[in-house]
């Protein structure tokens, strides 16, 4: 036989094999094509994780407790019922059966509708295997999703008659039935099989709640819904009796009553939940702009935060506060950062992350560890508005810190601090994702309304969502005539992203006026000119690509910067659009901002003029600086200010003795002495013109400029010392990682690779042999004597056939191959490995035995 002949005939044994009906998940998968066993692992891709060697072993990994939870964590609501129906159906359950347990006695066209499509959704990701007409739910999410008393179904459905009654006395059981009218049995098996004929019996059960009192219906009204379990007392009311009586309520424990399934269900019309919801919730519109509108709202946003990032970062050009022993800022200083931005603090925390995740603001290292801005802050800021923009809301968008979780507690009860530990949360990218591309689905300039996008958000992932957050109910009690009403559910950790990503889009300039942006939709590589369904991210483009392309869209819409102030008499300048980059900074150091907007005013003060003195500019410059960049004429009182400030201005000398004031003018010196306010400095004459301090040189500095004096700080040679904004950076610092939400989602290459390889693998383990079943004692491998080995092997080389082998490789591990050999010679064999699709050599002596394919195989 050929080299690849051995792959057609597997093909055509298991298309022969794929009419008949599977036995096992195994079967289900084998019978798959290549094409199925891809679209499973792209939804699962923890089950490559390795890749597995066979369809056995795929099968068995896609049924373990940790694989099936996240499977099942990821199916929309409709789904997730129709996999909670199965649990309570019969197993296996037919098509029909399922259909009445969530359409109902009355039936439903949307359900009708929806239904192959969920059941297909479960097979795909191999929850359900089976025919229609042998439906099968995989044991683990049966287990997971089935009725119990210490985790009740989400359908409120509680045991069958045959699981209440599996510890009940057989005298008892008779009682029920005779109650029940229904004739003795002669074994406890036949009479539970007629209690439960009769309440699946229409009819029957009918006619036998017709005789029940409206007590004791009220008391199956409240527990037909669920929880099914209610509480009685030592002796019941009549009501609850005549139900205990007809095994209508049936005994948990000695004070606890049970509604059983069956009759539940009866009650019901048959559906297995209170609200089917088959259709996927509309994200409805709250209002329409112009996208014009929408547009230039985003971008004034863009704008401000901006505007918000450098002021920001620029208040910790010297060092930023104290980085905690457990990491993170403290409670005080995120107070003054957001008491600086004139925000709150849980908006300040969104910035300090902001620039976190950007990589612009990061810890020094040191030994006193501070925050301070990185080195790509300057390189940041050399940039254009939009690519700026453009660098902080692509980080934003995959990263998994949450700045929402700022001043919560972890599971340990520890406040959760800005930029500290533990604010990764895996399903953030996601969720922002998906919030974007829902806010994209409605018409250019429509704003969502938030609780329908949050109810879609539920929708698509249900057991993350508010429904499943509620806390158990406890038994009600049954003798009670009031409604025991549900409690309210908490919002779940993905409602909040949710709500936090709305909030956090209208800060960045991604939407405006709630409604998405047409950058944000080249974010998202979306069409720009009409709604558009949500992206495909196995197909999205590079998000630094995209990034750039939502640059190029957002450029155009932003202020154009201005090279020019407006001075005015009241030692105030108006700076009537943003500055250009040199300019902006000039100002900063030469006066104080006073107020933000559209148009930003700047205000000249004697400790402004004297920080721009201290960054090395000389009077002379600063009018020649103003001059240069004012529309205005200089007003008389500003050229005073700045004249008066610098001829004070290094007038008295600061260094390091412990500190030192030195100043050619004696009287100078004598007044600070004399000044009372000097005696915190603990200064003394040392000379005529130098006097010795006690304390550190900035503190003298801040004491003496707080009494009044411009003094300047000297070097130990003497020379001013120039302080300039930008003096202090941390080593070049890398953005944090994201922490991703389970294994990465496969690629292409990746799936063709693996459905390749586990094909290979399951056609050797499955392949027929002409031996017996291999001796257990050789771990399953076959096992032959070295002679018998090398004629073989031999003989297939010869004939050009395929054999089985067992071999164990340098590390000890076993496995079982099928081969096609080409060549046997020096102690080794060389062939075609079906397994590994591939030719390769074996050493004989680590070929534990080997074994003819069967006829049909070869």
């Amino acid at each position: 036989m050929g080299i690849g002949e051995l792959d057609r005939e597997a093909h055509v044994a298991e298309a022969t094999s794929a009419g008949a009906a599977p036995r096992t998940l195994a079967e289900a998968l084998r019978a798959r094509g290549d094409e199925g066993l891809a679209a499973l692992l792209r939804a699962r891709p923890d089950l490559l994780s390795p890749v597995p060697n066979d369809l056995t072993q795929l099968a068995t990994r896609a049924g373990t407790r940790g694989s099936v939870v996240r499977a099942l964590e990821r199916l929309d609501r409709f789904a997730l019922q129709t996999a909670e129906a199965l649990a309570v159906a019969p197993d296996p359950a037919p098509y029909p059966v399922l259909l009445a347990l969530l359409t109902g006695d009355e039936g439903d066209p949307e359900i009708e509708a929806a239904l192959p499509g969920a059941v297909a959704l479960l097979r795909e990701q191999a929850l359900l295997w089976g025919e229609d007409d042998r439906l099968r739910l995989v044991r683990t999410a049966r287990e997971l999703l089935s009725p119990s008393p210490q985790h009740p179904s989400p359908t409120g459905l509680g045991p069958t008659v045959a699981e209440a009654t599996a510890g009940m006395s057989p005298g008892r059981v008779q009682e029920i039935i005779a109650r029940a009218g229904l004739a003795p049995t002669h074994d406890p098996v036949s009479a539970v099989s007629a209690l439960t004929e009769l309440f699946t019996d229409r009819a029957r059960m009918g006619a036998l709640l017709d005789e029940a009192s409206p007590e004791a219906l009220s008391v199956l009204d409240r527990l037909v819904w669920g929880p099914p379990y209610g509480e009685v007392t030592p002796n019941p009311a009549p009501p609850v009796q005549w139900l205990r009586d007809r095994g209508l309520l049936l005994p948990v424990s000695a004070r606890t009553m049970v509604l059983p399934r069956e009759v539940a269900l009866h009650l019901r019309g048959g559906r297995a939940h209170r609200t089917p919801e088959p259709v996927a919730p509309v994200v409805g519109a709250a209002r329409d702009y112009r996208p014009q509108v929408v547009d230039s709202a985003a971008a004034g946003q863009a704008y401000a935060a901006l505007a918000t990032v450098e002021e920001l970062l620029k208040s910790w050009d010297q060092g930023g506060p104290q980085v905690l022993r457990a990491g993170g800022m403290s409670v005080r200083d995120l107070k003054r950062t957001a008491a600086a931005l004139d925000v709150t603090e849980q908006l300040a925390a969104f910035w300090l992350e902001l620039c976190f995740g950007a990589g612009l603001l990061a810890s020094d290292g040191e030994a006193d560890e501070r925050y301070a801005p990185t080195p790509a802050y300057d390189d940041w800021l050399d940039l254009p508005a939009a690519e700026r923009w453009a660098l902080l809301v692509a980080p934003w968008l995959v990263a998994t810190r949450t700045a929402g979780l700022v001043g919560g507690a972890d599971a340990k009860g520890r406040t959760l601090a800005a930029l500290g530990p533990d604010l990764d949360r895996a399903p953030a990218p996601e969720v922002r994702h998906r919030v974007l591309e829902l806010l994209a689905t409605l018409p250019p300039g429509a704003a969502a309304d938030p609780e329908t996008l949050f109810a879609r958000m539920r929708w698509e992932r249900p057991l993350r969502g508010a429904a499943q957050a509620a806390p158990p109910r406890a038994p009600q009690t049954v003798s009670d005539d009031s409604t025991d009403p549900a409690p309210d559910a908490s919002l779940d950790l993905r409602s909040r992203l949710a709500r936090w990503t709305l909030a956090e889009a209208e800060l960045l300039g991604l939407t405006g006026r709630g409604a998405l942006a047409g950058p944000a939709r080249a974010l998202l590589n979306l069409p720009l000119a009409e709604a558009a369904a949500p992206a495909d991210h196995g197909g999205r483009v590079e998000l630094s690509v995209a990034a750039g392309r939502a640059a190029t869209l957002l450029a155009p819409l932003l202020p154009e910067a201005v090279d020019h102030v407006l001075l005015q008499a009241d030692l105030t300048a108006v700076a009537p659009g943003p500055l250009r980059r040199p300019l902006a900074d000039a100002l900063a150091v030469l006066a104080d901002v006073e107020s933000k907007g559209g148009a930003t005013v700047y205000r000249f003060t004697p400790g402004s003029v004297r920080r721009a003195l201290d960054s090395g500019r000389s009077a002379s410059d600063l009018h020649d600086f103003l001059t240069a960049h004012s529309r205005t004429p200089v007003p008389q009182p500003l050229a005073y200010l700045i004249d008066d400030v610098a001829r004070k201005h290094g007038h008295l000398r600061i260094g390091a003795a412990s500190a030192y004031v030195r100043c050619d003018d004696d009287t100078v010196l004598g007044e600070i002495l004399a000044d009372r306010r000097s005696a915190a400095l603990g200064l003394r004459r040392l000379a005529p013109t130098v006097l010795a301090a006690q304390t550190d040189p900035a503190s003298l500095l801040d004491g003496l400029r707080a009494m009044g004096y411009a003094p300047a700080a000297e070097s130990a040679e003497g020379d001013v010392l120039v302080t300039r904004a930008d003096a202090y950076r941390t080593p070049a610092r890398t953005a944090p990682v994201p922490v991703p939400d389970g294994p990465p989602a496969p690629d292409t290459t990746l799936l063709g690779a693996a459905v390749k390889a586990i094909r290979a693998g399951d056609r050797a383990a499955t392949a027929v042999r002409k031996e017996p079943t291999a001796p257990a004692t050789t771990g399953g491998l076959p096992r032959t004597s070295a002679a018998e080995t090398l004629a073989t092997v031999q003989a297939a080389a010869l004939t050009g056939s395929a054999v089985w082998i067992g071999y164990v490789n340098a590390e000890g591990a076993a496995s079982q191959r099928v081969i096609a050999p080409v060549r046997v010679e020096g102690g080794f064999v060389t062939g075609y490995d079906h397994t590994a699709d591939e030719v390769r050599t074996y050493p004989l002596h680590r070929i534990t035995g080997v074994a003819e394919l069967a006829d049909d195989q070869v």
